[in-house]
């Protein structure tokens, strides 16, 4: 038997600087006063710096790597299946005569399979009690997702296996749709069942009527075999209009160098068919489409083209222009190793590696994996209150120490804290991108969430659609798309009451008792809040004018103001651009919008389906029906948050879309919610006094200057670089439910 498991490379960073420190570990100076750290620099202050560089220890200090051990508070309810656990529900599923199930090896287009065995992840309601101690351990269940094809209207099927472990005669399996929007005993019909024989049908023999065609435009063929240098992909998702299933069909260049270029080969001819049911006598091809023209029948496209003067389009040929290996000559210094974040006094972080539960300063946190959303982290506190339940993607390199926390200068002294951020990072291969997510912890009690994106755009065919894209390459357009991606942010503000205030920026004219009579033109406060869903999906204001806070009322600080925490973006955000999507129609109704608040509900678990494509007329999950005018005061709420691009690919996306550019980013910030600013809790912070162009001293509190030999570190990664065996990829383009991995040979367990 075999199972497919995702991996997504996740990686615990914390992000210390180096800022002025020592070669190697020094010894107490004889200029160090008894007490905590602070030392008198003499004024001659280069002899000083001499005495502070030369006063050090022979031997550094041993540093440890790993993070420092720590036992979680109580177990991950969040942890996923280990192989045995997994292991031992398949054998139970694969009993179960009424589910008729076959091996994925052994399975063909009419067999029954398992597509996914996961951890089905507890309710709130259950976990909280657990976690705060008023409550047992929620009941541990499984996630199944079945493929359905031994009918004539072959469907996948969520369903529900427990408890766990698996006890004879006690565990069972029943449907999984309580948190679906659409009532069908969590099932969704499966559009895609009859792939290899729509391929073996109707889609080869489409090309092999045009064989000629294709070899005169292309000298190569798509006809299944292993010599074709051309191949055809399918677009999502498919039309799904008046009872019919239509989908268009590109033709493509394979790679021919290695790299996953085959995205950016569009040939420009496509056509379309109409593969509605299972029966392929009744399957039809609709047409051809190439050069902005249209025609309806194969005899047409042929007659066009075997006519004087029919316009032949130039090719994408693959080559060194779509190869990610460097290029061009060599910068200078260029082959010394590049600066790289270290921890020169071992890791700060604890971990408890079993329960994937992490601590680092003020901050802990619970981290928990899905096949759907990805890594999501749960309980996150800060100074041992819960501020966020669950932060997690829903659908679809950070320079350490690049500014500091805080600076601030005088004509007498100036003062800096280093900005020590952890991060915890999850890199996600979607097809042809690779997306990074960042959430970052920093010591001001700021909670960040970031999204890169990189890889080989989706490029179109460039032909008469200057309105759609840059022309970057020889026949490639940068179609213009938008990423959007959810996230879900389900807030405890010192409790689950909490409600979502607008604080706006208002321009106003205003006459004061000091003006005279005179009006002023001035700006002023306008305080609102978020009533009930029916006002709850927003956008951010024009000019950034309005904060977005969430608050509980019940809690005010010594100055009676409200307690919370600002949503606001760190960098540009993103929600759709197209209104009423012929394609996506009801599937992706949570892109619409910057921000969207509901209340709590475990039915209500995430904002949508993987397969939501399937049926976009009427999907599962419809994210339109979670918003019900439910009243938001004082409430469990959840924000539901959109980071994302929009992105018209230019040539500096070729080969590959950057990092660098290709960021959305929101932070989550304490206001009102402490007296100050926790940071100045931190001794990685100086101050240097100065008078008349001397330094008359230097107060470090008791930060420690012992530092790690830099050799070890860079050889631990050259040695991982030979370690590194691949991750698993899920083709996004063209997408088949049927056989997500099949792009990935030789890591499946």
């Amino acid at each position: 038997m075999k199972f497919h498991t995702t991996v997504s490379a996740l990686v615990l960073a914390l992000v210390p600087a180096l800022i002025n420190s020592a070669p190697t570990p020094e010894a107490k100076a004889k200029w160090v006063k008894s007490g905590r750290g602070h030392r008198v620099i003499p004024h001659d202050s280069r002899q000083a710096k001499r005495q502070y560089l030369n006063n050090t220890s022979p031997e550094a200090p041993v540093c440890g790597d790993a993070a420092v051990p720590v036992t979680a508070p109580v177990p991950n309810v969040w942890e996923g299946f280990t192989d045995e656990e997994a292991a031992s529900v398949a054998y139970w599923l694969f009993e179960q005569s009424d589910l008729n199930l076959t091996t994925s090896e052994e399975a063909g287009e009419w067999d029954n399979s398992v597509l996914l065995i996961e951890l089905q992840r507890p309710n709130k309601t259950d976990v909280v009690a657990y976690l705060d101690g008023s409550g047992p351990a929620p009941e541990r269940y499984a996630h199944v997702v079945l493929n359905v094809r031994a009918t004539e209207e072959p469907y996948y099927a969520d369903i529900l296996v427990g408890p766990l472990p698996v006890v004879a005669n006690v565990t069972t399996w029943s449907p999984l749709d309580y948190y679906h929007t659409r009532k069908t005993q969590g099932r969704v019909r499966n559009l895609g069942a009859n792939d290899d024989t729509l391929y073996e049908k109707l889609l080869y023999p489409a090309s092999a009527s045009i064989k000629d065609i294709t070899l005169e435009l292309w000298s190569g063929t798509a006809l299944g075999h292993d010599n074709d240098t051309i191949t055809i992909w399918g677009v999502d998702p498919m039309g799904q209009e008046d009872d019919r299933i239509t989908s268009w069909y590109m033709f493509v260049h394979k790679s021919a160098t290695g790299f996953d270029t085959t995205s950016i080969l569009s040939l420009g001819l496509y056509f379309l068919v109409d593969q509605t049911g299972r029966d392929p006598s009744q399957w039809k091809l609709l047409g051809w489409f190439y050069n902005n023209v249209w025609y309806d029948s194969t005899e047409a496209f042929r007659d066009a083209f075997f006519s004087p003067g029919f316009e032949k389009l130039p090719i994408n040929i693959d080559g060194p222009w779509a190869s990610t290996d460097q290029s061009g000559p060599l910068l200078p210094h260029d082959t010394l190793s590049p600066p790289m974040a270290i921890a020169p006094a071992g890791s700060r972080y604890s971990v408890d590696v079993e329960e994937k539960y992490v601590e680092w300063m003020d901050f802990s946190f619970y981290v928990g994996f899905s096949r759907d959303t990805g890594l999501t982290l749960y309980d996150i506190k800060y100074k041992g209150d819960r501020i966020i339940y669950e932060l997690g993607l829903q659908v679809s390199t950070i320079s350490p120490d690049n500014y500091p926390q805080q600076r601030h200068s005088t004509t007498t002294y100036v003062s800096a804290t280093k900005n020590t951020y952890f991060s915890l990072r999850s890199v996600s291969t979607v097809g042809n991108y690779d997306y990074m997510f960042t959430y970052s912890f920093y010591q001001d009690g700021t909670v960040g969430v970031e999204v890169r994106a990189s890889g080989y755009i989706q490029g179109a065919y460039y032909a008469n659609n200057e309105d759609y894209g840059w022309h970057i390459h020889d026949a490639l357009s940068g179609s213009m798309h938008d990423h959007v991606l959810n996230f879900k942010a389900d807030f405890d503000i010192l409790g689950t009451a909490n409600t979502v205030q607008l604080v706006k920026n208002v321009a106003t004219t205003e006459t004061y008792p000091w003006s005279q009579g005179k009006p002023r033109n001035t700006m002023k406060l306008q305080r609102s809040f978020i009533e009930s869903e029916d006002d709850s999906r927003i956008n951010y204001g024009e000019n950034a004018l309005t904060q977005v806070i969430i608050v509980n009322q019940d809690e005010v600080n010594k100055y009676g103001e409200k307690r919370g925490y600002r949503i606001l973006p760190s960098s540009g955000t993103a929600h759709l651009t197209v209104q009423n999507s012929s394609s996506t129609v009801n599937s992706a109704n949570w892109a619409g919008y910057d921000l969207q608040f509901t209340k709590q509900h475990d039915t209500e678990l995430t904002s949508s389906h993987p397969y939501n494509s399937q049926d976009v007329q009427n999907p599962p999950i419809n994210f339109d029906h979670f918003f019900d005018g439910e009243s938001l005061v004082q409430e469990d709420l959840v924000a539901w948050i959109n980071l994302g691009m929009h992105h018209v690919p230019h040539t500096g996306d070729l080969p590959n879309t950057v990092f660098t550019t290709a960021h959305s980013g929101v932070q989550f910030m304490p206001l009102n919610y402490l007296l100050g600013d926790a940071s100045r809790q931190t001794v990685n912070q100086v101050r240097i006094n100065y008078d008349a162009g001397h330094v008359s001293g230097v107060e470090t509190f008791g930060q420690k200057d012992n530092v790690c030999p830099l050799n070890n570190e860079i050889g631990d990664v050259n040695q991982e670089l030979w370690e590194y065996v691949g991750d698993v990829v899920v083709r996004k383009y063209p997408f088949d439910p049927n056989h997500p991995f099949e792009e990935v040979l030789g890591i499946e367990k």
